[in-house]
C-alpha cells in the first residue's frame, strides 16, 4: 500500500546564489516552483524527511527554511491570482531526480 500524500508550501532565504541554485534545483525535483523561492510539494512522511535531511546538506546556519504542510481544509483555501492551475485535490506524485 503506497504511503499517503500531503501537499507542503516550502519557502527559503537562501543568502548564497551559489547555495541557493542548489536547493533550488533539488527542490525542482520535489514539486513544483511557484514563486523565486517557493514551492508546492506533495510529499509522503518518508520524502518530507528525505527532503529536509538533503536541504540541510545544502543550506548554511544563515540560511532560513519554512516547511509547511497543508490540510485538506487548507488546500481548498487558497487563493492565487494569475496563477497557472489550482491546486488538485489528490495531489500528483512527483519524480525524485
Amino acid at each position: 500500500m503506497a504511503e499517503p500524500r500531503r501537499w507542503y508550501l516550502i519557502t527559503y532565504d537562501i543568502r548564497d546564489p551559489k547555495r541557493w541554485r542548489k536547493v533550488h534545483a533539488l527542490l525542482k525535483g520535489y514539486g513544483e516552483w511557484l514563486q523565486l523561492s517557493v514551492f508546492r510539494c506533495s510529499l509522503t512522511d518518508r520524502d518530507r524527511e528525505k527532503l529536509r535531511w538533503e536541504l540541510s546538506r545544502r543550506m548554511d546556519a544563515v540560511d532560513t527554511l519554512l516547511v509547511i504542510g497543508l490540510c485538506g481544509g487548507c488546500v481548498e483555501r487558497v487563493r492565487a491570482i494569475n496563477a497557472k492551475e489550482d491546486w488538485p485535490e489528490e495531489p500528483a506524485p512527483f519524480k525524485v531526480l
